[in-house]
């Protein structure tokens, strides 16, 4: 039975996380396609300001053969990157276990959602990840079945959660706004960044899972 591990790791543990980690604060998110040509990790999302330091940072790097912009959109690039010679890495071992990334987004610390064919191949990839050193924190493990049986299981975080509450009772989808990003954020206790990214998952789980997952008859 299929199931799906999402876990929290340092961008230090892989290639993409690796090379893309720079000081500038850029987001990187992975673009949600199945590629065809057998390479890992060959195309991402970047969102933020400096796009010149962050494109020149990851084209010096040794482990980058070729970095292109695709498009643009707003204040996120579609990249396409097409490595060298890379080190043996969590994307090798997720590869090597015929494992499936869902979503996977981050900077210095990522978030992983990855779905494996079977218990087997996750106790696989567990002890890979320890032969190569590699840490990580297990947010939550479930089947398929656990996710589509569960109705209001919109799979987001408590953090995600309080912070789309909040969110939606400042009034912040509201036109005009009811409340920022900066007064959600001072109501949490956290940066506009953090603000930012929590509101912005949990917004795209929950739409995902009404929208995409299931009927309104389901509800």
């Amino acid at each position: 039975m299929a199931v799906v591990a999402h876990f929290l790791i340092d961008a230090e543990s892989f290639d993409l996380g690796r090379v893309t980690q720079v000081a500038s604060g850029v987001h990187i998110e992975l673009e949600r396609v199945v590629p065809t040509t057998g390479s890992v990790m060959p195309f991402f999302w970047a969102s933020g300001t400096d796009f010149e330091t962050f494109e020149r940072s990851v084209r010096e790097d040794k482990l980058v053969e070729e970095l292109n912009a695709l498009t643009r959109i707003g204040d996120k690039v579609l990249y396409h990157v097409i490595w060298g010679e890379t080190a043996s890495s969590l994307t090798e071992i997720i590869a090597a276990s015929d494992a499936t990334i869902l979503e996977a987004s981050g900077n210095h610390q990522w978030s992983f959602r990855i779905r494996f064919q079977d218990h087997r191949g996750l106790r696989d990839f567990h002890n890979s990840c320890r032969e190569y050193g590699i840490d990580f924190h297990v947010e939550r493990i479930y089947t398929l079945e656990e996710e589509y049986d569960s109705k209001y299981n919109f799979d987001v975080t408590p953090e995600q959660l309080e912070a789309l509450v909040s969110a939606v009772e400042g009034g912040y989808f509201e036109v005009p706004r009811g409340v920022t990003l900066t007064e959600v954020a001072e109501d949490l206790g956290i940066s506009q960044q953090a603000a930012s990214e929590r509101v912005r998952r949990a917004a795209d789980t929950v739409l995902r899972r009404v929208l995409l997952s299931r009927s309104a008859d389901d509800f």
